[in-house]
């Protein structure tokens, strides 16, 4: 009699069907949680139709609606929240709960648990743009073509992988119970002082000296950008674009800075622990 023997996954296989097991097990987790769904899937598309449609079929000087300009602030203020949330309070309460200190026991690398969190923010940031540009369209007479959406939503999910360090470095550097809070002082400031909600002329003078040094402004002409001209820009938010370059510096020192200091506490604290 013949033995068949099936051969053992290679490596690379073995290490997709855990990061795939792992993007599946975010995503129930998060979908489970009424308050996640609640809190960081619909509010911004709430905000949007409480104060983006009543003026959405106002226009800027050029011609851009000032409904497409706020479905892009309130998508950009729904990635900005759950990425510095999901990789700030979500992580810290796991570190509170001693489940990222579990997994260091476990043969589920830290980088692959990152990872499959990344994907579930991407995945839902994408909804996130999704809903409010299906409430523009449909409810706001917004019209944009498929090409621009297309380029406005890439610009957006790439603020997931920018301030995802921001929740990072706080997951590690804060009280796990003080996380919420310190999440809270950080994105809502970032938020307000960017141009997310209202034009920044209406800020005191100085917020709007200060604006121009948060990663979250230029995040925002990034996006706006993709779907207005310059003058509309400038029209809408109060500042005109300092030209792409420098807009994606800003972000890409974001990611860096804040990347370094989050690979730096989360290192202090595992040698800690095993001191």
């Amino acid at each position: 009699m013949t033995t068949l023997l099936t051969p053992a996954p290679s490596r690379t296989r073995l290490l997709v069907r855990t990061f795939l097991r792992q993007v599946q097990v975010e995503f129930a987790a998060t979908l489970r949680a009424a308050e996640f769904v609640g809190g960081a899937l619909a509010i911004p598309v709430i905000l949007y139709a409480m104060f983006g449609l009543p003026v959405a079929r106002q226009m800027l000087p050029d011609g851009t609606s000032v409904g497409a300009m706020m479905a892009v602030s309130f998508s950009a203020y729904g990635v900005v929240s759950l990425s510095i949330f999901t990789f700030g309070d979500e992580l810290a309460k796991e570190r509170g709960r001693g489940w990222t200190r579990t997994l260091r026991a476990t043969p589920l690398s830290e980088g692959i648990h990152l990872a499959g969190k990344t994907v579930m923010a991407l995945g839902h940031s994408l909804l996130i743009v999704v809903l409010i540009a299906l409430v523009a369209t449909l409810a706001g007479g917004v019209d944009l073509p498929l090409s621009s959406w297309v380029r406005v939503t890439a610009m957006l999910l790439v603020g997931v992988l920018t301030f995802s360090t921001i929740g990072f470095a706080l997951a590690y550097l804060v009280r796990p119970k003080a996380a919420s809070m310190i999440a809270n002082l950080v994105f809502l400031p970032l938020s307000f002082c960017s141009g997310f909600f209202f034009p920044l002329q209406q800020l005191p003078d100085f917020l709007q000296r200060v604006a121009p040094y948060l990663p979250t402004y230029h995040y925002g002409q990034l996006a706006w950008q993709q779907v207005a001209s310059d003058l509309d820009v400038e029209a809408f938010v109060g500042f005109a674009p300092q030209g792409t370059g420098v807009h994606l510096a800003w972000m890409l020192g974001c990611f860096v800075a804040f990347g370094a200091l989050a690979v730096y506490a989360a290192g202090r604290e595992a040698v800690a622990r095993r001191g």
